[in-house]
């Protein structure tokens, strides 16, 4: 009895708590947690190295990073031969050789990398004595060989050719050069012709200038205690030579005068790079820099972020659409908003960029949404906690920035304290649209027309023109003159004559194609077969069939195995332009076709027939000299998301009396893939059971 009657009284206990819930109403936060840092230990060598040790002996292990705050260097008509400071520093040193280097390091299973003005290294601690030693013979007494500097030239200059027409690289280059200009630290670029003005005398002159304790840190975390640091430090940091980095002055960038698209044409793009950007004066310890860092979160931080939501959600112009903002105490920084698109919403995804930017200045957050950021900021905040380097680089922080001691223990507290109001302000003062720079790198006869009428808030942007090397050029024309008598029914004539004629095209009513060639160690093999209004691709594996493609009339599906999975319609509508015994006589009929203009293909000129579409378009580049086609591009544009297939055709084969390339070389994933023509068979092996 005793025992019902105090269950009883607990139960009505709970139900009188429950009752004076009011559960209808979110529970107010508790106030934000201090952050348990610890705060580092200190000391500085004669030379000026000061070193900053946090001691956690959780786990056997310690980092080490080696970081020198010099003001940002110009590097000029050398520009580069930072990369060939950190390319070189680590190669072992004077007295201990590169390979002999490398070999200790992976036997103490440490790491140790550097930069022009950096390095770091990690280990169980045990081994920390020698880890610090190696760092310190590295850093202070480098191996610059003319060997080494030799391979890294022809390394970074293999590099450079390989980006000419990267269109990512291009507008990279010109954001950053049309920010600050190109005689600033920030705005200068490596090329080819800088990297060859620079000698293995410029890489020392630039270490003993530059890579100098004056204003360096040396942070070391983990399982250590301080006066073994402190021994540790002094002896092998000692000799390094006590000097201070040259100073010198460069003109202060300025946001552009008036809001104006400033475009690169990259004639082979077949996306276009966007971005909307301002210079701004933001520094770790202004009072607003957390609400900028959230107001810059809801726009753009991430898959929740604003331009996220529009462009590729909403729109489908994009795969991702993102915003940043920096902070700097030497220059300013800036504010960035950035989409990929494709060619054809270039216009219409900058008028979006633009509507967030204003939108987020002139109308006030809303609640769920500045809580939600905050949530995010907190999270990774806790989490990056966890790592020695996310330490080192508060501590670093501190130091360099001039921050309160507890800037980072009081950090939760800073952002529960940004308000929709503080957000709003901020937004206005760092985001802008009444002076930005919109800088579009992409293909200009595709998108340049559209781009030249875009108007935002009643006013057209004006466009300035820039080539790759980001100066300033008058427009691309785009209507100059094909030679005399070139016309797109005369380009597709040279190619059926220089195939096997007219005649013996249209005598042929089936056709079967098989190419054979190797990726990723398997035999892929892939077979046609095509008829005047159906076509059937197969794709083999191995001999065993994978995939493939089957079109008759208005249907198209792909198969595997047993299972069929149609096409979209907007899909087989721009496909149905690549059916047909030869493209050329589909894309001649239904009238969509346009000769675009003269490029080259391997250094040989070539035409270029374009075939637009909706979903797919493609483009087909015939030989000026012999008429044959030697390069085709398909580019496909589905739910923000753009890819590119591109094949060459060489070494064309007669069978029959007509012409078939007799090697096509395309990609398998990352790889190159060669597909050498097994055979090719006329008017024979086809029958209606090939299309079901």
């Amino acid at each position: 009895m005793k025992k019902i009657y105090i269950t009883l009284v607990f139960a009505l206990i709970a139900f009188i708590g429950n009752a004076q819930i009011d559960r209808s109403t979110m529970p107010k936060a508790g106030p934000a947690p201090e952050i348990n840092l610890k705060e580092p230990q200190s000391f500085e060598l004669k030379n000026g190295l000061k070193v900053l040790v946090v001691e956690n002996h959780k786990l056997p292990r310690v980092s080490i990073q080696l970081r020198i705050d010099n003001p940002p260097i110009a590097e000029g008509d050398k520009a580069g031969v930072t990369s060939f400071v950190s390319s070189l520093l680590g190669n072992g040193s004077t007295s201990i050789t590169k390979d002999a280097f490398n070999e200790e390091v992976d036997f103490l299973g440490a790491r140790i990398s550097f930069g022009s003005q950096s390095a770091f290294g990690s280990s169980l601690s045990k081994y920390f004595p020698r880890l610090l030693e190696l760092m310190a013979d590295a850093a202070i007494n480098p191996n610059f060989t003319q060997e080494e500097f030799d391979k890294e030239k022809e390394k970074i200059l293999t590099g450079l050719k390989s980006s000419e027409k990267d269109v990512a690289s291009i507008a990279s280059r010109a954001q950053a050069a049309l920010a600050y200009g190109k005689n600033h630290p920030y705005g200068e670029f490596t090329t080819p012709e800088t990297v060859q003005n620079i000698t293995l005398a410029d890489v020392k002159q630039f270490y003993s200038n530059y890579f100098v304790p004056a204003n360096a840190y040396l942070i070391v975390i983990g399982d250590i205690n301080l006066k073994e640091v402190e021994k540790l430090v002094k002896k092998n940091f000692t000799p390094w030579t006590k000097a201070t980095p040259p100073s010198f002055q460069f003109s202060k960038p300025a946001d552009a005068q008036y809001t104006q698209i400033n475009f690169v044409d990259v004639p082979n793009a077949v996306q276009s790079e966007i971005a909307v950007q301002s210079l701004v004066d933001l520094k770790m310890g202004d009072a607003d820099y957390f609400p900028a860092l959230i107001t810059n979160q809801i726009l753009g931080g991430g898959g929740e972020g604003r331009l996220f939501l529009n462009l590729r959600e909403d729109k489908a112009y994009t795969y991702g659409s993102y915003s940043s903002i920096g902070e700097d105490k030497y220059a300013p920084s800036r504010f960035r908003a950035t989409a990929q698109v494709r060619n054809a919403v270039t216009d219409s995804a900058v008028v979006e960029i633009l509507k967030e930017i204003d939108k987020i200045r002139n109308e006030p957050v809303s609640e769920k949404d500045l809580a939600n950021t905050k949530a995010k900021y907190i999270g990774r905040f806790i989490m990056a906690l966890e790592r020695p380097e996310t330490i080192a680089g508060y501590a670093l922080n501190i130091e360099t920035e001039n921050l309160p001691k507890d800037y980072y223990k009081t950090y939760l507290e800073r952002i529960n304290a940004v308000t929709i109001s503080d957000v709003q302000k901020a937004a206005q003062k760092y985001f802008t649209t009444d002076n930005a720079r919109i800088v579009v790198a992409g293909k200009g006869s595709e998108v340049l027309e559209n781009l030249e009428k875009v108007s935002f808030n009643g006013k057209t942007i004006p466009v300035k023109y820039y080539d790759k090397m980001v100066n300033a050029v008058e427009k691309p024309d785009y209507s100059a003159a094909m030679p005399e008598g070139v016309s797109l029914q005369s380009v597709v004539d040279k190619y059926f004559e220089a195939i096997g004629g007219k005649a013996k095209i249209n005598e042929i009513s089936s056709l079967v194609l098989v190419y054979e060639g190797e990726a990723m160690g398997s035999k892929i093999k892939t077979e046609e077969k095509r008829t005047t209004d159906k076509y059937a691709m197969t794709i083999y594996m191995n001999d065993a069939a994978m995939q493939g493609v089957i079109a008759t009339g208005n249907e198209m599906y792909m198969k595997q195995g047993g299972n069929k999975m149609p096409l979209p319609p907007t899909m087989v509508e721009d496909m149905k332009n690549a059916l047909g015994i030869f493209v050329e006589q589909t894309y001649m009929a239904t009238g969509k076709a346009k000769l675009a203009g003269i490029e080259e293909v391997n250094g040989e000129k070539a035409y270029k027939i374009e075939v637009p579409g909706e979903v797919v378009s493609a483009s087909y580049f015939y030989s000026v000299e012999s008429g044959l086609k030697i390069k085709e591009v398909t580019v496909t544009s589905m739910q923000g998301q753009t890819q590119t297939q591109e094949a060459e055709f060489k070494d064309y084969q007669e069978i029959e009396g007509i012409k078939f390339p007799g090697l096509k070389i395309g990609a398998m994933g990352p790889q190159k893939m060669e597909n050498k023509l097994v055979s090719a068979t006329i008017n024979k092996g086809v029958t209606d059971a090939d299309f079901e």
